[in-house]
């Protein structure tokens, strides 16, 4: 009776921890590229997050290391060739921290900025806050009917109606852009999230500090409308959750 080989252990790969795509997805994430992210995260926030994309990339690249997979020094090839980074971006007392592999979004984090020129003001990250904060992280992107779902839902939740308002600002121009963006063959000529999302905040037509249910409601309408049920990396979606989670840390 012949005895089966013990399978290879298979590479923690890019794809398995994080919403990225193309060749990326497939790459394991090696030790060289968590200690990149985490020198990253370190020189730009001031800190490597506990439970960032440093530290995830860490523990996966420690799983590859000690199944005899990649070396200690091991780098993956794309990120040797375009690198990874942390983005800072500045809003009125607060900073939107934006993490990349390879160009790819992989995380998102949010802080108050007591040095900023927002002192005495409402810390909350709003609505519409949130959506200006999509415009800056994924706005070359092109709107898709899954973003023009999500910012109706996020309008809706702005109002604490029931139902989307597909008559709000800038829920229509989104819609508009995502059934234009079907029509139109080349990317450049497509609407892209910059141009609907750049300063939402005033066309929101009841802008409210972003909470938990609010996060829950756009994710799963960008969700329903996305192929592969998945959110996308720095959409709506994704900075709704990082708004809400601020706004919950600030409570407590």
């Amino acid at each position: 009776m012949s005895q089966q080989q013990p399978q290879r252990p298979q590479p923690i790969n890019y794809g398995d921890v994080f919403q990225v795509s193309g060749d990326l997805a497939g790459q394991p994430i090696a030790p060289h590229d968590a200690a990149m992210m985490q020198s990253a995260e370190t020189r730009v926030i001031g800190q490597a997050l506990p439970h960032g994309p440093a530290a995830v990339m860490q523990s996966a690249a420690n799983w590859n290391e000690q199944a005899g997979l990649l070396g200690h020094y091991d780098a993956s090839s794309i990120t040797t060739e375009q690198g990874v980074s942390v983005a800072e971006t500045t809003l009125p007392g607060r900073r939107v921290y934006t993490e990349y592999v390879a160009g790819q979004v992989v995380g998102q984090y949010m802080s108050t900025d007591p040095a900023g020129d927002g002192g005495g003001m409402d810390t909350n990250i709003t609505i519409g806050e949130a959506l200006e904060v999509s415009a800056m992280v994924a706005g070359d992107e092109a709107v898709e009917q899954s973003d023009a779902a999500a910012i109706q839902a996020t309008e809706a939740s702005a109002t604490g109606l029931n139902e989307n308002l597909p008559g709000g600002d800038v829920a229509a121009e989104a819609q508009f852009a995502a059934d234009d963006n079907e029509r139109i063959l080349s990317e450049r000529d497509k609407t892209s999230l910059a141009d609907v999302l750049t300063d939402a905040s005033p066309k929101i037509l009841a802008d409210k500090a972003a909470t938990r249910e609010d996060a829950e409601r756009v994710v799963g309408a960008e969700l329903r409308n996305r192929p592969e049920m998945d959110a996308r990396p720095g959409g709506v979606a994704a900075s709704m959750v990082a708004a809400a989670r601020l706004n919950e840390e600030s409570r407590q």
